[in-house]
């Protein structure tokens, strides 16, 4: 059907060979299905898709599903319609090219006033048709959702570059490729809005996020834009279900009853907290919280800045300082405490054992800045949620109960023997 239909000059064309290697037979041929239903319900004579069909399927909205339609149409041979050639030649670069030629592809659909200057304006409306695209269709999602939250995400882009005639300052292709990379979710979404609606695309997901009846929403520093931020940085992407394991205002602040709550959930986990000065951030432990009396955990482990400008800050590899679950030592080198990269006591990010202070350091384990205003701060609120990923129930062992001062009793009276433990249960 396909063949039939496209025009001899532009499926002879050089662009169209060559961006049809990308693909395998089976592949342009499920792409050739897809084009030829489109464009029967286009009134094209099956020769284009028309935009309100290509906005429909591909289900972006706003100002940013315009200038995507606009950039595939322009690879195609028809007015205001994408060919079967265009729609080829833009997949190849966009989703199979490199990633310089994805990057490229993607800053243009970013800008989406088509001027070829990036300017907050773009951003703002970028942001403002992921979210209804996101948010819209998304009963669950969209209950309970905070636009003003996901508005805010352009305050963690940079605008260096100088443009003629334009007195603020735009985004260059490498400030936009740095917003990226602390903006993962976004990064992922922008990169597949040309995949079939059903297919799980990266970047739409939004975790369910569950909590007792008795705690209101508004007092929980997690909502759904900032888990969907999150969730950008885990290298699944079948991510489900987020539950509150601890909340200081339901709980009390306690490091013990922390432990005790978080141990007995999932082992992952995500710590959010908010200081004194209303700065909000946390990281994410992809390893149970144990007893330890050195750094522990994997790659897989982040931080990140929520409020007042959301980043994600994942581990370079330049050393092996991602987690820290330190209980009842009494060495000065070893702080008690639950913490992540850097050293101790010069943290990327620490709560103190009394759970009443903490600080935040530049580090070389995730090149992140300090994540409160000051380097040493005071947590107003801290919140653990408990991270459920699919098929993780099957064959899931049995969980251990008790608090970690329980379950490592044996070990903390071994370290008695040689002082390193408290003298007192």
């Amino acid at each position: 059907m396909g063949n039939s239909q496209a025009s001899p000059s532009s499926a002879s064309s050089a662009s169209f060979v060559m961006a049809s290697r990308a693909f395998s037979k089976q592949a342009l041929d499920d792409l050739r299905a897809h084009f030829s239903s489109l464009a029967a319900q286009s009134g094209t004579r099956g020769r284009a898709i028309s935009r309100p069909v290509f906005l429909d399927y591909f289900g972006v909205r706003g100002a940013l599903g315009d200038r995507l339609f606009q950039l595939v149409a322009k690879e195609s041979s028809v007015e205001d319609g994408v060919t079967f050639e265009g729609l080829i030649v833009s997949k190849a670069t966009y989703e199979r090219g490199t990633k310089d030629e994805a990057d490229e592809f993607i800053f243009q659909l970013c800008d989406v006033m088509g001027d070829s200057i990036l300017t907050r304006s773009d951003l703002e409306a970028v942001l403002a048709s992921i979210h209804e695209t996101i948010f819209a269709d998304n009963k669950e999602a969209k209950e309970g959702s905070n636009k003003s939250t996901f508005e805010a995400f352009h305050n963690s882009a940079v605008f260096s570059k100088d443009a003629e005639g334009v007195s603020e300052k735009s985004m260059s292709l490498s400030d936009f490729r740095n917003w990226c990379i602390v903006m993962p979710s976004l990064r992922k979404f922008l990169g597949s809005l040309l995949m079939p609606p059903d297919s799980g695309r990266a970047g739409f997901q939004v975790p369910l996020l569950h909590y007792p009846e008795n705690i209101s929403s508004e007092l929980l520093l997690l909502n759904k834009e900032y888990a969907w931020h999150i969730g950008g940085g885990f290298s699944q992407h079948d991510v489900q279900e987020w539950k509150l394991l601890y909340h200081s205002s339901l709980h009390g602040q306690s490091f013990n009853t922390f432990l005790g709550n978080v141990t007995n959930g999932d082992a992952q986990t995500v710590l959010v907290i908010k200081d004194t000065e209303g700065s909000v951030y946390g990281a994410y432990a992809s390893q149970p919280w144990e007893r330890h009396s050195d750094f522990y955990g994997d790659m897989k482990t982040f931080l990140f800045k929520l409020y007042p400008e959301p980043s994600i800050f994942r581990p370079t590899g330049a050393n092996k300082s991602l987690q820290w679950c330190a209980v009842n030592f009494t060495s000065e080198n070893i702080p008690n405490g639950i913490g992540f990269g850097g050293k101790p006591h010069h943290f990327g990010l620490f709560l103190s054992a009394g759970f009443d202070q903490g600080h935040s350091f530049t580090s070389s384990t995730f090149t992140n800045p300090p994540l409160s205003n000051t380097g040493r701060f005071r947590p107003e609120v801290i919140e653990c949620w408990g991270i459920q990923v699919k098929g993780s129930n099957d064959e899931k062992p049995e969980l251990v109960k008790g608090t970690v001062l329980e379950r490592f009793k044996e070990d903390r009276n071994m370290l008695k023997l040689i002082g390193m433990a408290s003298a007192s249960d």
